[in-house]
């Protein structure tokens, strides 16, 4: 542990350069840039809200505040995990011509990710002030949520980073993952008809769900779900750890498939 700690801080400069590097990417032929973050999600939350809202007949004010909550915890989680997934095999070239540790690839794409996420809150905010959800002392709350989430995109991350290295398939298994636990996360539509059935169990076996209900619970100024929020805590960690220990004991092999 202290070996990678060590390490770790050896590399913190090349982490933060790759993560820079990472969103200047992203808008580099872009004319707007780097404000698709704002734009995105606000466009996204407009048509699902009408989608959802208007034609389904959902007449709560504040419905567009709660699907910018899921999709914004979604959107992070997809483009974090994707990205880690896809990391070694992007940097292959360098991996083969320059020792870095093989875990800075995956790590700086998850945080370069959750970078343009946190820009993208200021969307929520600017929403949340025109639909008059005013900020109380339960907001503050909000930050647990959003750790957590960084911690289990990077866990995850990890896992599939590895696996993608050996099967190039995972890439388009996982987008079919990622579309069901989209669905499963309850971001467009109220859970509590789902909850009440017998396949509420399909919500809470969701660790993403988990996270935006409490970030949902804090956002509108009421108490987390401790259960939810002990179950969230208990997955980020072992996603992390199980992700870890799945890297390391593969990375030697990863110069033989990429």
């Amino acid at each position: 542990m202290k070996t990678y700690i060590e390490n770790f801080k050896k590399y913190r400069f090349l982490l933060w350069e790759l993560v820079k590097k990472g969103v200047k990417l992203k808008y580099r032929r872009s004319y707007l840039g780097i404000l698709w973050t704002l734009l995105e999600p606000l466009l996204t939350m407009i048509v699902l809200s009408i989608v959802f809202g208007t034609l389904f007949g959902n007449d709560d004010p504040h419905f567009p505040v709660y699907i910018l909550c899921g999709r914004l915890m979604y959107s992070f989680f997809s483009s974090g995990t994707n990205g880690a997934m896809k990391a070694i095999r992007t940097n292959a070239g360098m991996i083969k011509k320059v020792y870095v540790p093989k875990y800075i690839y995956p790590l700086s794409s998850v945080l370069f990710n959750y970078i343009i996420f946190l820009i993208s809150l200021i969307v929520l905010v600017a929403v949340g002030i025109v639909l008059k959800v005013y900020p109380t002392i339960y907001m503050l709350q909000a930050v647990v949520p959003l750790i957590l989430i960084l911690f289990t995109a990077f866990g995850v991350g990890m896992i599939l980073s590895t696996m993608a290295v050996f099967f190039r398939d995972l890439e388009y298994l996982w987008s079919v993952g990622l579309m069901i636990i989209m669905y499963a996360s309850a971001i467009f539509y109220y859970p509590e008809r789902l909850l009440n059935s017998g396949f509420g169990w399909i919500l809470k076996c969701n660790p993403l769900y988990l996270l935006i209900h409490n970030f949902r619970q804090a956002v509108f100024g009421r108490p987390m779900n401790m259960k939810f929020l002990a179950a969230s805590i208990v997955f980020a960690i072992v996603s992390v750890l199980v992700g870890l220990y799945f890297f390391y004991k593969k990375q030697d092999e990863f110069i033989l498939h990429i």
